[in-house]
């Protein structure tokens, strides 16, 4: 049964300003016997760039980033977290892997470790830059799953993304209207400035922070 699904869609969604009714996270997967709108354009560019450089185009990109620096948040030995040049919320953020990754189950035990610090590591500095539990909506993006194990996705690399809405505080939001819903999003502040922004908060969180304060 398993095998007829084409497209597993891992995502969660934090906070009332996302729509939860929970006050916590909540993960939820979504499997189609058809590829999505928004995996099946990253598949077609992916495989364009594979097709004309050689190379997976988001771990060329990732090292791109690396050499550049400024819009890398946080790295470890197997993960970069960073603002993608392209992000159109304002602090959007994009979490890949060092090595050529096609899926989440093809992570070693290593991997999975790193992965849950560096995730540790993001959230709390998302919750430290408005001293708020910060909303998002986060999800995995990887190759295609189902008939398309037996093919060759050797341009796909695994990433997650995370869109959270706030803009200037814990209570203002980013709204998508006008202009930029019906012609084009507009940044509020660039990729790198809010990479700055969020890579200066602390690692500590600031609820604990306050308790060893006090």
């Amino acid at each position: 049964m398993l095998f007829c699904f084409l497209s597993f869609q891992i995502f969660e969604n934090k906070g009332a300003m996302m729509g939860c009714s929970n006050p916590h996270p909540h993960c939820q997967v979504w499997a189609s016997s058809f590829i999505p709108n928004e995996p099946a354009v990253k598949d077609k560019t992916q495989k364009s760039y594979f097709k004309e450089h050689g190379s997976p185009l988001l771990v060329d990109y990732v090292n791109r980033e690396l050499e550049h620096k400024e819009r890398v948040i946080l790295a470890n030995s197997h993960w970069v977290w960073l603002v993608p040049f392209w992000a159109v919320w304002p602090y959007e953020t994009m979490l890949l892997p060092r090595r050529h990754i096609l899926r989440l189950q093809d992570l070693t035990e290593e991997e999975k470790d790193s992965l849950s610090v560096i995730m540790k590591q993001l959230l709390t500095k998302y919750d430290n830059l408005f001293r708020t539990s910060f909303p998002y909506s986060m999800g995995w993006h990887g190759a295609p799953t189902g008939s398309y194990l037996k093919s060759d996705q050797t341009h796909w690399q695994l990433h997650a993304m995370y869109y959270p809405p706030l803009l200037r505080s814990a209570t203002v939001k980013k709204f998508m209207v006008g202009y930029e819903l019906l012609a084009q999003a507009q940044r509020d502040l660039t990729a790198e400035q809010a990479a700055e922004k969020i890579r200066n908060q602390s690692d500590i969180h600031y609820k604990l922070s306050s308790k060893m304060e006090a």
